[in-house]
């Protein structure tokens, strides 16, 4: 009687019809301009992986406007009052225009992540340095997801 539980179970689970995607199917978009105001830092970073997604096989363009906002503000501070955590958050506006067709849409994103101060002044530049980077990348990944959905919904 387990067994056939068991089995029944295993042949429900594994055969349910869902479908996983490979990345490259979803990037069926090419992006012709890319406009930046806000942080350097980030739009730098943005800007290169993003172009560096251009296919020239794909007839779909599309441009985008990036608008960054970042704010770093004082997360904890230790029994002396001295600060031990900064919270860094970007505010990320990306404005997706269709060439095809003329359609615009916007996709909003906040991405934060702390960092901790060290004694040296260097170590704490470098955690900032750090941290930023990984903020990029997490923001680049949700781009890449959000107008992924959006091309498949044909924008």
């Amino acid at each position: 009687m387990k067994n056939f539980i068991l089995c029944t179970l295993i042949l429900f689970t594994t055969s349910c019809g869902f479908k996983v995607l490979k990345q490259s199917e979803l990037l069926n978009f090419s992006i012709a301009q890319i406009e930046t105001t806000g942080d350097r830092k980030i739009n730098f970073d943005l800007r290169n992986k993003l172009q560096s997604l251009n296919t020239d096989s794909v007839n779909k363009k599309i441009n985008l406007i990036i608008e960054t906002k970042k704010n770093k503000k004082i997360k904890e501070k230790n029994s002396k009052n001295e600060i031990t955590k900064y919270l860094i958050t970007v505010n990320l506006t990306i404005k997706i225009i269709d060439n095809e067709n003329n359609q615009t849409q916007t996709i909003f994103l906040i991405e934060e992540i702390d960092y901790n101060v060290s004694e040296q002044n260097s170590q704490t530049i470098n955690n900032e340095k750090q941290a930023i980077k990984t903020l990029s990348n997490l923001l680049f990944d949700k781009t890449i997801k959000e107008i992924s959905l959006l091309s498949i919904n044909d924008l």
